[in-house]
């Protein structure tokens, strides 16, 4: 199921991740512009992100600098497939949805074997 959110509860989200990073760079007493240069970025585009706007790449470079990434873990646990899609799969890791509801009975057709 796909959830509607909220474009307030999606900035609000977008601002609490600016604010854990920069925490995070002030905890290990690290400037914005020493980070910046470590990681190839402006320092512009530090305070951007930690105002809670900046892109994925420069969100998973801060994160590597500061030696987080343990934390995506966390953040988004692994999701390993689900019982049906492990029997459709066969062997074949799957790389995207296929946008169709499939009912029960095709699955149970297709399961069969």
């Amino acid at each position: 199921m796909i959830k509607n959110v909220p474009f307030n509860q999606i900035k609000n989200q977008q601002e609490e991740l600016g604010y854990r990073l920069r925490q995070a760079r002030l905890n290990k007493n690290i400037k914005q512009q020493t980070l910046a240069d470590a990681i190839g970025i402006t320092r512009r585009a530090i305070g951007n992100a930690e105002k809670g706007n900046a892109s994925l790449e420069t969100i998973l470079l801060i994160l590597n600098a500061l030696d987080l990434t343990e934390q995506l873990d966390i953040f988004i646990p692994p999701q390993p497939p689900s019982p049906i899609q492990l029997a459709k799969m066969q062997g074949h890791i799957r790389q995207r949805a296929s946008g169709e509801q499939e009912d029960e009975y095709t699955l149970n057709k297709e399961a069969s074997w």
